[in-house]
């Protein structure tokens, strides 16, 4: 059995879906009922409180951890989870950690993920952390108004980072879950092209086959669209990235092709298949 939190997100679902397709007995964990592929068990869970996702580890070999916002909060004790999970036998843990802790490890979030990183490999569980930067799923923040008009709204317009197509970074979870071979590996994960928000707009725009205007927000008002969603350290944390990316994260990752033996998606195959969300 193989228990994946987060398991309706943009990482989660298609993961779960891959290791069903493996032949792989899931148990897909989120916070509220959700639909998940025929065969699998879904159980809810809150990991800010770790106790209630004991139920799900009954049985379990592996766990995938993906936190949500609130769980890079200073407050939040995710290291627990480690706990709880080799106390009940879990033997691997795949992680999904950020880019950032090793491209910018002193932001207050990438502090707090490193140590969570760091408990990982005390635990004396096998392990592997995945280290995305920008997702192209981000994107989906401006469907609603490209549907309503035909709008992107986005900071630092011509600023671009290499975004990661969440499909790849399921992938590659789903390799380090299933493989021995990944045991101990760092991930740094990317696509494979600089893209800024401008061309991100006209990517979408082609595949609608219609005007997709791009707005260019303030930082500022950047940061007030997204603190309703995750904690101000992150947003502060992420905006810090998107304004002023360093090499680093300018840094095209072999680590997609490494750990799947192929290039990873570019953003525009990530329109192609979410397009129905902006129509």
């Amino acid at each position: 059995m193989i228990v994946v939190t987060g398991a309706t997100g943009n990482v989660g679902r298609p993961l779960t879906q891959a290791l069903t397709d493996a032949g792989e007995q899931v148990t897909a964990v989120s916070r509220h009922a959700a639909a998940v592929p025929e065969g699998v068990r879904h159980m809810v869970a809150d990991l800010a409180e770790p106790t209630s996702l004991t139920p799900a580890l009954a049985g379990a070999k592996a766990l995938f951890l993906l936190l949500s916002g609130d769980l890079h909060a200073p407050e939040a004790r995710p290291a627990d989870i480690i706990g709880l999970a080799a106390a009940r036998g879990v033997r691997r843990i795949v992680l999904l950690s950020s880019q950032g802790v090793a491209t910018r490890p002193l932001g207050p979030t990438r502090v707090a993920m490193r140590a969570l990183e760091d408990a990982l490999r005390e635990s004396g569980l096998d392990w592997a952390v995945l280290r995305p930067g920008g997702f192209a799923s981000n994107a989906l923040a401006w469907a609603e108004s490209v549907r309503t008009q035909g709008v992107v709204a986005a900071p630092f317009g011509d600023v671009g980072v290499p975004v990661v197509d969440p499909a790849d970074i399921a992938e590659v979870a789903a390799a380090c879950l299933l493989d021995d071979r990944h045991t101990g590996g760092v991930y740094e994960l990317t696509g494979p092209e600089v893209i800024t928000p401008r061309q991100q707009a006209a990517a979408i725009a082609a595949a609608l086959g219609s005007p997709v205007r791009f707005h260019e927000l303030t930082r500022d008002e950047a940061k007030a669209a997204m603190t309703p969603f995750v904690p101000a350290e992150l947003a502060d944390d992420t905006l810090d990235i998107i304004a002023a990316p360093n090499p680093a994260e300018l840094r095209i990752s072999p680590d997609v092709e490494r750990a799947l033996g192929r290039a990873p998606r570019p953003f525009d195959g990530w329109v192609a298949r979410s397009i129905a969300a902006f129509r």
